[in-house]
């Protein structure tokens, strides 16, 4: 097969491939881009592979960056842009199923390629666009198959984070996974505790994000690696009922956290309890905690605007999102956004006066009653008590304080 037009990140790169073959050397675009492009789908990160050592690469080449050299990887910078060129290479023993004991470097691509997680990732590319497959990979890419390069129990000994990699890519391209592919990771699931949470974090929230949702989740509860990862394991039902929602689809990582912590029955604490539990960062954190409390509120039909102002627009579309995909409440999220603009102000530096107003105009002092006058000067705007305007608001100020 030969891809005739290639995508402009290819073309760009095209030189880099071109000294690194004048020198004598081989080098092939590979891997996920290569996938992509024959897919048609937007590409990414251009890796290129190469049977120059890193330190003939270094010698090619004005700017390089040692990103990975013990792993055969140097960067490459070229108008700017960084290209990851990495040494053919082969791998043995893998004690902890994450690393490789050793690395060697070898001039032949087919032993490079042979160590790759999945056939359709084992493709390489040439610069005229000729595609070589070594592993019946294009077939695999024609037929929507999923397949571990040669023998899957060895792939996934060798990393166990290819098995999360598996069913995201179940997900990700609505693909079906091969039954020995399958059945190796159901044989080998309790490999992924060996995984540090932060890389099954990624492929799982990817998989969550994908084409095919459900396809991929079907398959990380068939295989048992939900019973390896945070606070799943106790909640393999209502994992399980996820299947059984239309349209799921998912457009950012709050929806994906928010919508497993409410089928979980959480609270809004334990729903950022969870994130937390995964490493998630603390603004996620926080986001997932807004959304459902928000979602709280819609099922109790108590929406107010001071939790609508606390929540902020984009978490609100996440608990309009979530209320209709989980049944729980059936919320325009027009209608809700709408509300929300209409609310008095959106942010305390939007009213008309400041905590410098109070101390100047209402002789007060900093500390703890300031910060509840502007407390309370705040809820009453939002409920439209008084407008936003700064003597109303310094008379309404004066008048708590009296009382």
């Amino acid at each position: 097969m030969r891809v005739t037009n290639l995508p402009q990140a290819f073309k760009r790169a095209l030189p880099i491939l071109e000294k690194i073959q004048a020198a004598g050397f081989e080098a092939y675009f590979v891997g996920g881009s290569v996938r992509d492009t024959i897919l048609n789908l937007p590409i990414h990160d251009v890796d290129i592979a190469t049977s120059a050592y890193p330190a003939e690469i270094k010698e090619l080449f004005a700017k390089t960056v040692d990103t990975g050299i013990e792993h055969g990887t140097v960067m490459v910078i070229d108008h700017g842009i960084g290209y990851e060129i990495t040494t053919f290479r082969t791998e043995s023993t893998y004690q902890d199923f994450r690393r490789p004991d050793k690395v060697e470097f070898v001039r032949s691509l087919k032993e490079d390629l042979k160590r790759r997680d999945l056939t359709i990732n084992a493709l390489a590319l040439r610069p005229d666009g000729e595609v070589i497959d070594l592993f019946d990979g294009l077939a695999d890419l024609e037929s929507k198959t999923i397949r571990a390069v040669g023998q899957a129990r060895e792939r996934f000994h060798e990393d166990a984070l290819r098995m999360m990699r598996t069913v995201r890519f179940a997900s990700q391209l609505d693909f079906e996974i091969e039954a020995q592919t399958l059945a190796a990771i159901k044989e080998n699931a309790a490999l992924l505790a060996k995984i540090a949470l932060e890389r099954i974090n990624v492929e799982w929230v990817k998989l969550m994000l994908g084409k095919n949702p459900k396809a991929g989740l079907a398959d990380f509860m068939a295989t048992g690696l939900f019973a390896y990862c945070p606070q799943f394991k106790e909640h393999q039902a209502q994992l399980n009922s996820l299947l059984a929602i239309e349209n799921l689809h998912l457009d950012n990582e709050a929806e994906v956290w928010t919508l497993l912590a409410a089928c979980f029955g959480y609270r809004p604490e334990q729903g950022g309890q969870l994130v937390h539990a995964w490493k998630g960062s603390n603004e996620l954190k926080a986001q997932v905690t807004k959304a459902l409390r928000a979602l709280e509120a819609m099922k109790a039909g108590d929406l107010s605007p001071k939790l609508q102002y606390l929540t902020g627009s984009e978490m609100l579309a996440v608990a309009c999102r979530m209320a209709r995909l989980l049944g729980l409440a059936d919320y325009s999220s027009m209608a809700v956004l709408l509300a929300y603009e209409g609310l008095p102000i959106h942010s305390r530096a939007e009213l008309a006066v400041n905590g410098k107003d109070l101390i100047t105009l209402l002789n007060l002092k900093p500390g703890p009653i300031l910060g509840q006058l502007l407390d309370q000067i705040e809820e009453a705007v939002l409920n439209r008590q008084v407008k936003n305007d700064k003597l109303a608001l310094l008379e309404y100020g004066r008048s708590q304080l009296e009382e």
